[in-house]
């Protein structure tokens, strides 16, 4: 008989705490974090649902010693200049909110590190940031099943909060970065993935710079009475 778990009463304070103390990290300390300490993050990340419990996620996880020369092929092959090569599409354009909160996002990280209106320098400099993990002494690359199409990719979306909240738990500091899959191709070729395999994102992580510009700013949420409303009867 399958024992109920009982939750503490502070549960819903620690997960709230969690949520709202994670943040998109871009300026990372070189200290890696210990071997056990990611495989505990796994284990915890491991019981995220899926649909049919098929579990389509998979991620390769590099160290200091494979991160460098990965982040040194990755921006070589950018400045290469060949454009997107995603396993998945990108939004063609964002309109409306979506373009908004984008620019927010945009201009919030731009103030923070002194890049200014028509520093178009400044922002390539940024942008490249991405392929170099901002310096982050590990990055994850997340794999999905082809076969399993959008279903996999939520499944996964779900997976990476997962992982997300729980490096947070063990005082880790992430970045989800769909940046990274805009060299698809290139990141197959280098980890040698298997046909069948979608590339759907990376997810640097490391120990934040407290220090570093780019971690001085935090972006804003809807708020939730935007987010949901009832069914009327």
């Amino acid at each position: 008989m399958l024992k109920t778990s009982t939750i503490g009463d502070n549960a819903t304070e620690v997960l709230e705490r969690l949520m709202t103390d994670r943040f998109s990290c871009r300026g990372f300390r070189p200290d890696p974090v210990p071997d056990e300490v990611i495989g505990t993050i796994f284990e915890m990340a491991r019981h995220a649902a899926s649909w049919c419990n098929t579990q389509p996620w998979d991620m390769i996880v590099t160290r200091p010693g494979t991160t460098e020369p990965f982040a040194e092929a990755l921006t070589q092959e950018v400045l290469k200049g060949g454009g997107i090569q995603s396993d998945l599409p990108f939004p063609p354009e964002y309109r409306g909110d979506f373009l908004a909160r984008r620019r927010a996002a945009g201009f919030a990280l731009y103030g923070a590190v002194g890049i200014v209106r028509g520093d178009d320098e400044g922002r390539v400099r940024q942008t490249m940031e991405n392929f170099r993990f901002f310096g982050a002494p590990h990055v994850a690359i997340m794999t999905t099943a082809e076969e399993l199409g959008p279903y996999g990719l939520v499944d996964c979306g779900g997976f990476l909060a997962n992982f997300l909240l729980a490096a947070r738990a063990h005082g880790v500091d992430t970045i989800p970065q769909a940046a990274l899959a805009q060299q698809s191709a290139f990141i197959r070729d280098y980890f040698a993935i298997p046909e069948g395999r979608q590339v759907v994102c990376g997810v640097s992580f490391g120990y934040a710079d407290p220090d570093h510009p780019a971690n001085s700013f935090r972006t804003e949420r809807r708020a939730a009475e935007e987010i949901f409303r009832f069914a009327d009867a």
